[in-house]
């Protein structure tokens, strides 16, 4: 029994060691091609943003693609004007309908990502930063708040 113990702890230890040694390029072999060319992408942090910021954007939002990352009917009850809806569950197939196709997409284009507090739209901009986004930011402010101080808001 002792003999038996002994044989599945060294099994068990030799199990683990090549899991740890495993290459970094074999565990990349399961990662989409964005997330494997932009390594370093997917490693930076969410760039967030406040209220007063976003409402810049708002009122002028140049090239930016404003993204409202709440549910549809979250969305159509009321939201910020100018911006779409794409929810962050499916914004990583959906985002290609708004920016063309992944071989021509402007990875470089500013995308301003919004929700109710931030949580979604700063998981959004992760999943996004995955896909080799470079310029999205994340809206951190309540919505509640938002309207409260006035702020375009339609339905």
């Amino acid at each position: 029994m002792k003999t038996a113990n002994t044989l599945i702890a060294f099994s068990l230890t030799a199990f683990i060691s090549v899991s740890l040694s495993t290459s970094s390029s074999a565990l990349e072999q399961g990662l989409p091609p964005a997330a494997k060319q932009n390594g370093s992408v997917a490693q930076k942090p969410v760039r967030t943003i406040g209220m007063e910021d976003y409402r810049k954007i708002v009122e002028n939002p140049g090239a930016a693609l404003i993204i409202d990352v709440r549910e549809p009917e979250e969305y159509a009850a009321g939201h910020v004007p100018g911006a779409i809806n794409i929810p962050r569950g499916v914004i990583d197939s959906q985002i290609w309908t708004h920016i063309g196709s992944r071989e021509k997409a402007d990875l470089e284009r500013p995308i301003v990502l919004q929700c109710q507090a931030g949580r979604r739209a700063t998981l959004a901009a992760q999943t996004l930063g995955e896909l080799g986004f470079t310029q999205t930011s994340a809206v951190i402010m309540n919505l509640d708040e938002w309207k409260k101080t006035g702020h375009p808001f339609v339905k």
